[in-house]
């Protein structure tokens, strides 16, 4: 796999920002520097550039004298995160319920159409998929810039756990029954029933994805 040099550090980050999402680089993991700038056949600036991005965006931690470490997110960090995500994307939900048009709208209706379908069918990673992309269009509709970017490096942090909470028991119809109750307060332009709704959806993805979490760690106990 060769990259090419246009603003090579970003496409390097990007490269290994989806390894991470997608496992390939594991959680606790080291990066091994010598053995990615070979795989990428790119020099350790551009490298140490894209590690230095990533260890901002918290998906990577540095260890003087060690090097980098993929981050394992802890229940505290959901702790911590999930009430901060909550609000601002409730907040997300309130605004998009004061400024969608009926043309956005239809659009959102499309998506929670698809999103129905995929739950019906029971796949996992489509309703995922789905779902990132529908509350992408809810931020977007918020026309916040500033809610944008904080929710976006939440987002990259939460990405590593967030699928994992559409496994537990129920969860998927739970989850799809959420998404309506948002779309269903959008619809009728109801600010404070929208916020109200994605904080609500929010939680329950703590709550679902800490229920996983045990579940795991009763599997690997003697």
């Amino acid at each position: 796999m060769r990259l090419v040099p246009n603003s090579l550090h970003d496409e390097v980050a990007a490269t290994l920002r989806e390894q991470i999402f997608d496992g390939t680089l594991a959680p606790g993991s080291f990066v091994d520097e010598v053995a990615l700038c070979e795989r990428l056949s790119i020099s350790r600036t551009p490298l140490r550039e894209a590690l230095k991005v990533l260890t901002a965006e918290g998906l990577l931690r540095h260890e003087p004298r060690r090097g980098c470490f993929v981050n394992e997110v802890t229940e505290r960090d959901l702790d911590e995160i999930f009430p901060v995500i909550a609000l601002l994307e409730g907040r997300c939900a309130y605004e998009a319920a004061r400024n969608a048009s009926d043309a956005e709208l239809n659009e959102l209706d499309a998506l929670h159409e698809r999103l129905v379908r995929h739950a019906k069918a029971r796949r996992i990673n489509d309703y995922y998929a789905t779902n990132h992309i529908i509350h992408e269009a809810i931020i977007k509709l918020a026309d916040n810039k500033w809610l944008a970017q904080v929710i976006g490096d939440l987002r990259k942090i939460l990405k590593l756990a967030r699928l994992q909470q559409l496994h537990a028991p129920g969860r998927l119809d739970q989850s799809l029954s959420e998404h309506l109750a948002v779309f269903a307060a959008l619809k009728a332009r109801d600010s404070e029933g929208a916020d109200a709704a994605m904080r609500t959806h929010m939680t329950r993805q703590r709550e679902a994805l800490r229920e996983v979490m045990q579940q795991q760690k009763s599997r690997v106990m003697p």
